[in-house]
């Protein structure tokens, strides 16, 4: 089946569902939800500021601050990048951005189209902002807005409405620098991997990559694109030459840790395809594949059981018809 086909908006919305309806409690040693905390930022390197989400599934209490989130602040103004998975928590950050600047805020910059990114996006309509994504996200938002207002209303300023999923005005189709003021973000689209809509920013002051969900460390990957790609595109991001990277989620990689995170990251695509290859090869289906595919992974990874049974379906879906 080709991946176009694969990636129409009702199929689109029925992955939604199977990665985030079907997230529960993973293993034991998982942290548990817990009640709202601070919001807080760090100061990674000059002007640059980082909020880290929480390990936890996205039906927990306090799931809509999973997402590592943050801004950059240039002499001229402010590029935020993601906003959290509701309003309130793009608020927080609003308000942590108010807490160092009075500088314009002149662009939202997501990078990708999950509901842990964009749902904050309404918090900052008011400043007037470009929103911008890659080529794909404008799509990818009008294809999942209805999904988003069914399951996340909760999340929105009440009464909900769709009005309040905001999608990008400024696309990226492939490369796109960004001038904040004697600062410079290069904004990059890939090939699907994570997702059809992919999108990194590099901060060459301070020669961080902010990677979205290309890498994940210590929470198990999500493959809502091709694993196939991702492998690609995590061999294509290896070879930067990068200070650090922010994960979409986990803890911030200096560059001395980053090798092994995307290697660890690879280690469990290329198990997960070569194990449903397998299984395929033995007439296994979809369900006996789950129990067995890349089962030797599971130790390293937090929230396997709400996450990796959905890999192993969207893998197998596109190699039984190779």
């Amino acid at each position: 089946m080709p991946e176009r086909a694969i990636l129409q908006p009702v199929l689109r919305a029925l992955i939604l569902g199977l990665i985030w309806l079907t997230s529960g409690v993973g293993l034991a040693s998982e942290p548990a939800a817990t009640a709202a905390t601070a919001f807080t930022v760090r100061e990674l390197a000059p002007g640059l500021f980082v909020h880290l989400g929480q390990q936890l599934a996205l039906d927990a209490p306090g799931h809509a601050d999973i997402a590592n989130i943050g801004f950059i602040i240039g002499q001229r103004c402010v590029a935020v990048i993601d906003t959290g998975g509701s309003v309130r928590i793009g608020r927080a950050l609003l308000g942590a951005i108010r807490q160092r600047t009075r500088l314009p805020i002149c662009y939202v910059i997501n990078t990708h189209v999950h509901v842990d990114h964009v749902l904050g996006n309404a918090a900052f309509v008011q400043e007037r902002p470009s929103f911008v994504g890659h080529a794909q996200l404008a799509t990818a938002i009008a294809a999942s807005r209805d999904f988003f207002l069914q399951h996340y209303a909760e999340d929105l300023d009440q009464p909900a409405s769709a009005a309040q999923i905001i999608g990008p005005d400024r696309l990226v189709q492939q490369t796109l620098e960004l001038d904040l003021g004697g600062r410079h973000l290069r904004l990059q689209a890939w090939q699907t991997a994570h997702t059809d809509c992919d999108l990194t920013v590099l901060d060459e002051r301070s020669a961080t990559l902010w990677t979205g969900d290309l890498l994940f460390r210590e929470r198990l990957p999500a493959v809502d694109g091709s694993a196939q790609g991702w492998l690609s595109v995590i061999d294509e991001l290896a070879r930067l030459p990068v200070e650090r990277a922010v994960p979409g989620h986990g803890p911030v990689a200096a560059a001395a840790e980053l090798g092994p995170a995307f290697d660890a990251e690879r280690s469990y695509l290329r198990a997960l395809i070569e194990g449903v290859r397998e299984q395929l090869a033995q007439g296994a289906s979809m369900q006996q594949s789950i129990a067995h595919v890349a089962a030797a992974q599971q130790p390293q990874w937090l929230l396997w059981d709400s996450t990796h049974p959905h890999n192993v379906a969207r893998v197998y879906q596109q190699m039984e018809w190779q």
